[in-house]
């Protein structure tokens, strides 16, 4: 499983970001997660989204299944598909919408994230 961002993110954001509106899953991304869990055969797994050093820009996006909770994580249910925050992760991702793209030039999940000040050219770093 890939994540793509598609714009990029301030690396030091203020406390009040952290106090605006949560992690989105789209109708699309929640019927893909769905469906990958199901072939799966597992049901107790979430999906994880992360910031975490790395990338081209300093910071990167990592989504990915998960059945660890850890303290201070942010739970989000989307009609049944659990989506976690890791606690110092919600500050860069306060709005941000995960959504599923299935085209020919590309297929995977992506992240709008509207606190982005800015892109990398490898789809998934920001600053």
């Amino acid at each position: 499983m890939t994540a793509e961002s598609t714009q990029a993110v301030p690396s030091a954001p203020d406390a009040s970001t952290e106090a605006t509106s949560s992690v989105t899953l789209t109708d699309i991304a929640s019927g893909k997660v769905k469906a990958l869990l199901e072939a799966e055969g597992r049901d107790d797994l979430a999906l994880r989204i992360a910031v975490q050093p790395g990338g081209c820009s300093g910071l990167r996006y990592q989504l990915f299944f998960d059945d660890r909770s850890l303290d201070g994580d942010q739970v989000i249910d989307f009609s049944g598909v659990n989506v976690v925050v890791d606690r110092m992760s919600v500050p860069y991702l306060g709005g941000a919408t995960i959504d599923f793209v299935d085209t020919i030039e590309k297929q995977g999940f992506t992240i709008d994230n509207p606190n982005a000040t800015g892109s990398c050219a490898c789809g998934d770093s920001f600053h």
